[in-house]
């Protein structure tokens, strides 16, 4: 757990200067039971900004192919990250997150699927509200701004972009009574997550009471 803070306290000096990053809303994130933290997916570098403000530990699904980058591969190991395979649909990677969540712990999924090669926001899958209703989290939604122009699909290395992450009211999901009717709540659901992400993202200029 030192090593964790310790870690933690030097990305957050190196990403203050370097990113300039800065934080909205992060008073109100969850400090225990479960949670899903659902941001936007710009970068490969968007767990490690959306996790700095969390004193506990998040877990988080990253590709697999990840671990293989040196350093980075390390450092997301070190943060949290444990691998799953898009392409197979993974169902031991699903079935940790349900366990992880189920005992309490916190999770960082991205409804996107992946990272956006275009800078837009991508189409929400229900996956995510899926594993909310059945773990009975809340989730929370994340907007990250300055990611595809600090750290896109095209960059080799991290530009000195500002980077704003902020944190939305959690949402506390309601499952309908009657089983036929799931499928569309969880459609609209994830349709409402995506409009409270989005909202933030024509943001150019910081607000002025920014928290840190």
């Amino acid at each position: 757990m030192l090593f964790f803070q310790l870690l933690r306290l030097t990305l957050y000096v190196i990403c203050r200067l370097y990113f300039r990053i800065e934080f909205r809303g992060a008073a109100g994130v969850p400090r225990e039971g479960p949670v899903i933290i659902a941001p936007n997916h710009a970068s490969y570098l968007d767990p490690m900004w959306v996790s700095l403000p969390f004193r506990r530990r998040l877990r988080y699904m990253t590709w697999d192919r990840l671990f293989a980058v040196p350093l980075l591969g390390p450092l997301v190991r070190a943060l949290g990250a444990f691998p799953v395979k898009p392409e197979s649909g993974d169902r031991a990677a699903l079935r940790h997150s349900l366990d992880h969540l189920r005992a309490g712990g916190a999770m960082m999924i991205f409804p996107e699927g992946g990272r956006t090669r275009t800078g837009d926001l991508m189409p929400f899958k229900p996956g995510v509200v899926r594993l909310a209703l059945d773990a009975q989290a809340p989730i929370l939604p994340v907007t990250i701004i300055g990611a595809f122009e600090a750290f896109s699909a095209f960059h080799r290395f991290p530009r000195p972009h500002k980077v704003i992450i902020i944190y939305h009211s959690p949402l506390h999901l309601s499952p309908p009574s009657d089983p036929a009717a799931v499928k569309e709540y969880m459609r609209q659901q994830a349709d409402r997550l995506q409009r409270i992400v989005a909202g933030p993202l024509s943001i150019i200029t910081p607000a002025p009471q920014a928290q840190a």
